[in-house]
């Protein structure tokens, strides 16, 4: 857990804070958020309602959406009630923009009362590769080298630096981007910063030359056609799933999905996933792979220990995520608290 149990009345501010990108910098490192995420996963999660999340397109703007994401528990350790607002403009790239921004309040679930209002997108980037990098943790080889990254978004950054978290034997990471020049802007970028001295950063053009060199291959991207396929991924690789959160949204083919499930290796954050991930929907419309059989456990069978995640050096593993409120609530639980504490 982030803190020993507190009382929410008694430390919680007398008015809202504010909690901007600059202090969730400031206060999250990935390597913590992994490490409270490891803990709290599996002792809370069973505390947490979270009613499946809200989608509404946006008229007028294709493809976008507005989201609703709520969760809240009585549990004592995590005495909080929270809300995120999403909005997603899958064209913003063309703008320049992050596709995805948000916002996300927390209550105290003992009075009612608002405690925060933070930045939402940085939480859920901060969120999101912590899940990636947790599972990663578990799942991936113990002898990791090289990450291949597939995309270049504001995600990208993130899931590079918890997987570094989470396998610090990485030392090359090859960051691909159907507009190369954000690969390479990227990797200059990487290379510039002095957190990562030891592992070198570069830009590759072919996916189908530098997925067969990865252990680990992470993806964040709107994809609507599989990109990483599953004839490339070499012997004990692990393929981490972020992007598709729709039905008509997918990074990897149904070769790469058969590799994992057909060993029992083929995980989810939750069971959500089944529903919103085109990877797994299609695959289980083609007989690829069945609901019951198909997928090795979630995120918390995982962290609890009750499912194996990897038996052996030669298995490829596949991790797909799709976000849920129970681990917005515990990423902003441990911000709010380190701003109190």
């Amino acid at each position: 857990m982030a803190s020993n149990p507190i009382s929410i009345t008694t430390a919680a501010p007398k008015s809202p804070m504010f909690i901007p990108a600059e202090s969730i910098h400031s206060l999250l490192s990935h390597k913590a958020l992994i490490e409270h995420f490891s803990s709290s996963l599996p002792a809370v999660t069973p505390s947490i309602n979270t009613p499946a999340r809200q989608s509404y397109p946006v008229a007028g703007s294709p493809g976008a959406s507005l989201l609703l994401m709520p969760s809240w528990s009585p549990h004592p350790s995590l005495p909080y009630i929270g809300v995120k607002l999403v909005t997603y403009f899958p064209h913003n790239s063309d703008r320049n923009l992050p596709g995805i921004h948000a916002s996300y309040v927390l209550f105290c679930s003992v009075t009612g009362q608002t405690l925060a209002t933070m930045d939402g997108t940085i939480l859920t980037l901060y969120r999101t590769a912590c899940i990636s990098g947790l599972a990663s943790k578990i799942l991936a080889r113990n002898d990791c080298q090289v990450m291949v990254m597939v995309g270049a978004g504001a995600l990208a950054p993130h899931l590079i630096q918890a997987h570094l978290a989470a396998r610090p034997g990485v030392k090359r990471v090859i960051i691909w981007n159907r507009t190369v020049d954000k690969a390479m802007k990227l990797a200059e970028r990487m290379r510039g910063d002095e957190r990562f001295e030891g592992v070198t950063f570069e830009s590759g053009q072919s996916l189908e030359e530098i997925v067969p060199l990865a252990d680990i291959v992470s993806c964040a991207t709107n994809s609507q056609e599989p990109l990483v396929m599953g004839r490339w991924l070499k012997m004990g690789a692990h393929l981490d799933l972020v992007g598709s959160f729709k039905p008509s949204m997918k990074e990897c083919d149904d070769d790469a999905i058969q590799r994992a499930a057909s060993a029992g290796r083929l995980f989810v954050d939750n069971k959500m996933a089944m529903e919103e991930a085109g990877e797994l929907v299609g695959a289980m419309q083609r007989g690829v792979i069945n609901q019951d059989e198909g997928i090795g456990g979630d995120l918390v069978d995982l962290a609890k220990g009750s499912t194996l995640g990897r038996a052996g050096d030669e298995e490829i593993t596949v991790f797909k995520s799709v976000g849920s409120g129970a681990a917005d609530i515990l990423a902003a639980q441990l911000l709010y608290e380190k701003c109190l504490y």
